[in-house]
């Protein structure tokens, strides 16, 4: 058995800095990345915690000069030399150094050692010193100062050192990343934390986006209208809880406590419109969200915009002219002050406030009508006002002539009157034969004779459109239009031309918030704020109209009547639609959509949990994966669970352009070969039921 010589230390001692050189066997050539300022800082704080490693130096004959070098320990030795210049150290200070005498081993390997060997320290160690820092008392900015970093930086730290024990043991261990750590910081719940690492285990994906994702699943974030609409100093002040995320954005950080979140939002909807009630309206509705055009078959009520007062026709005009000096002041200016733009926004929402004042009503239509009071995707309050349901509009009576006529000589309602009387139109024609009667002028004529008048008149009036186009079309543009803004009116057209959109609300819950949604809305409100109020004055209305106006009013009336909406087909006949005509109306949406040119991804629409992917199973998830990136991308989803795969999915499939199939427009089908020449075909055989039915035209476009 070999025995070991005993290892001898090298001796330490104190020696004056104004001893020591800088050694030119120093291995640390290159000072990019090495930061003097802070050790020197750290050193003139706590001390030198570290010897320096010297050699005696030695002349060109071998001898010693008196002074040492330092082959090692050269940026402590800058900072010592730092600190000697600024006058915080004596040039004779003495420092602790350890002289090396041993020749076998030369001062370049001596260097090389000391910054080879030397470990950093481990992340976890970091986070837990400066915790325990913390729990001694010292706050954030005093820690970040001790340690030369910023306090942003300390809280992170601090945050890391928060998460479970049992997964600091697994980080420790190299068991999960620094990111995967990072990304249980978004809870404080060390229960949760390890229970969706232990639900990872079992996925093919541990990405820090999906932790983050499992994490705050059941929170709200402070981005979502309900928290804009509430405040989050509001929710904090009673109660709540905000968590951020320390290492990405966030958007404001998650609302932990939902159900506190929803009390407070519906106690402030409720307060609103209690508000808005005072007003006089006979009914309130109040929702967070209200279902697609809810206002459908509800006649609006008009509102006048009520005079400015002299005080506040004098405030607006001192506020415009500040505006326009503020302008013309900054106007050649190429950086703003922040004071100068928020005082432009104060000056902006002043003047909106002014200028968009709420409107007054008719009191007697407040009295049968009302409003609804919601929150827009910003959360913002909003206010409806003036609508008067089809159940509250007053009932007309017709008052008798004072000469005993009746109001329309055609109506049924003369007939009805003669009839209660014992008396038919029939008998008064035929009683006329046999007794003059001026006021037989008076009587209606019989149903029987105006039904035939009529049909004679609408025959003629037919022809005559057709030979027309501009009026054929002025007239479907005015039945669609009146159909479209006036229904509530009961007013009707001679063109039985009706929309059959139907009603969209049921579908698709959100539908109000969408791209396509939100343009029809602003289209549909812009030309109701053009047409008039007074359904009669219409047609001069849209006569005046030009030829391109004419063609976008048609369009947006038009576009309301389509539906393309699927219905389960029902073949025993209790009203709903066939499977045929539900085949023929997705066909046709076929043909509309290649004309138009729908992109439903442009429009809006892209893969989520709850509009597809949490609706379906997880064979079609995987499919949909797979379809738009790949069999290995759809691969690494197939042990999740179905929650976890349709969250995953809907994070891959963003920005991917991939469509549900009931949202495809399939290739338009190629067109058919040209017919044979008539002469090359056998004479078709006639069909003696088809003899006398004349062939139905059909125009092609």
């Amino acid at each position: 058995m070999t025995k070991h010589a005993r290892i001898a230390l090298s001796a330490s001692r104190d020696i004056p800095f104004n001893l020591l050189v800088l050694s030119q066997s120093n291995v640390r050539r290159v000072k990019a990345g090495v930061s003097i300022d802070t050790l020197a800082a750290d050193i003139a704080r706590r001390g030198l915690l570290q010897s320096l490693t010297v050699r005696a130096e030695r002349d060109g004959a071998g001898n010693p000069t008196g002074k040492f070098e330092v082959p090692a320990g050269g940026r402590r030795f800058r900072a010592l030399q730092q600190l000697v210049k600024g006058k915080r150290l004596a040039r004779t200070a003495p420092v602790p150094c350890i002289v090396r005498e041993d020749d076998q081993i030369s001062a370049e390997e001596d260097s090389l050692a000391e910054n080879t060997h030397r470990e950093a320290l481990h992340p976890l160690d970091q986070f837990r010193a400066m915790q325990q820092l913390a729990d001694q008392g010292s706050d954030v900015e005093t820690i970040a100062a001790t340690f030369m970093t910023t306090p942003a930086v300390v809280k992170q730290r601090l945050r890391l050192a928060s998460v479970s024990p049992a997964l600091h043991a697994i980080y420790a261990e190299d068991g999960m990343t620094l990111e995967q750590l990072m990304a249980f910081c978004v809870s404080e719940d060390h229960a949760r934390q390890e229970q969706v690492w232990e639900q990872l285990q079992s996925s093919h994906s541990k990405q820090p986006w999906m932790i983050r994702s499992k994490l705050t699943e059941q929170a709200v974030r402070a981005s979502d209208k309900r928290a804009r609409f509430v405040g989050l100093d509001a929710y904090v002040a009673a109660g709540g809880y905000v968590l951020r995320d320390l290492f990405e954005e966030d958007d404001g950080g998650w609302l932990q406590d939902v159900g506190l979140l929803e009390t407070l939002v519906a106690a402030r909807l409720a307060a609103e419109a209690e508000r808005i009630g005072v007003e006089g309206w006979k009914w309130i509705v109040a929702a967070i969200d209200l279902p697609y055009r809810y206002q459908d078959g509800m006649r609006p009520i008009a509102g006048a915009q009520p005079e400015l007062t002299g005080e506040q026709e004098a405030k607006l005009a001192a506020l415009r002219a500040e505006a326009d000096a503020l302008e013309a002041e900054w106007v050649e200016a190429r950086d703003i002050p922040d004071e100068v733009h928020a005082r432009v926004n104060a000056i902006d929402e002043e003047i909106a406030g002014l200028v968009e004042r709420p409107l007054v009503y008719d009191p007697e239509e407040v009295a049968r009508a009302g409003a609804f009071v919601t929150i827009d995707r910003f959360g913002t309050l909003e206010v409806d006002r003036g609508y008067v349901r089809p159940e509250d509009e007053p009932v007309i009576a017709c008052d008798e002539a004072d000469d005993g006529e009746a109001d329309t000589p055609l109506g049924q309602d003369s007939i009805a009157a003669q009839a209660a009387a014992g008396e038919t139109a029939a008998d008064a024609v035929d009683g006329a034969d046999e007794e003059e009667d001026p006021d037989d002028l008076r009587r209606p004529l019989p149903d029987r004779l105006v039904t035939e008048l009529t049909s004679w008149r609408t025959l003629a009036l037919r022809n005559a459109v057709a030979l027309s186009p501009q009026v054929a079309f002025a007239a479907v543009l005015h039945a669609v239009v009146l159909d479209t803004f006036y229904a509530y009116c009961g007013t009707e057209s001679c063109v039985g031309i009706a929309l059959r959109g139907g009603t969209l609300a049921a579908q698709t819950p959100g539908l109000s918030d969408s791209l396509p949604a939100r343009a029809i809305d602003q289209r549909h409100a812009a030309w109701r704020e053009r047409l008039p109020d007074d359904p009669e004055q219409l047609w001069d209305m849209l006569a005046g109209l030009g030829a391109d106006d004419q063609a976008l009013l048609f369009a947006h009336c038009a576009s309301l009547g389509i539906n393309v909406v699927w219905e389960p087909a029902n073949r025993f006949g209790d009203g709903r639609v066939s499977a045929r005509a539900i085949a023929g109306r997705i066909a046709h949406a076929h043909i509309l959509a290649r004309a138009s040119g729908l992109d439903p991804v442009a429009a809006g629409w892209t893969a989520r949990v709850d509009n597809y992917l949490g609706r379906v199973t997880k064979v079609r998830i995987l499919a949909a994966v797979e379809e738009a990136k790949g069999p290995e991308t759809a691969a690494r989803l197939t042990g999740l669970k179905k929650p976890d795969m349709a969250r995953a999915a809907e994070a891959i499939l963003a920005d991917s352009g991939w469509l549900a199939e009931p949202l495809r427009t399939p290739v338009a089908p190629e067109p058919a070969p040209p017919a044979a020449p008539a002469d090359t075909l056998a004479p078709a055989q006639p069909d003696d039921d088809a003899q006398n039915e004349a062939p139905l035209a059909i125009a092609a476009e």
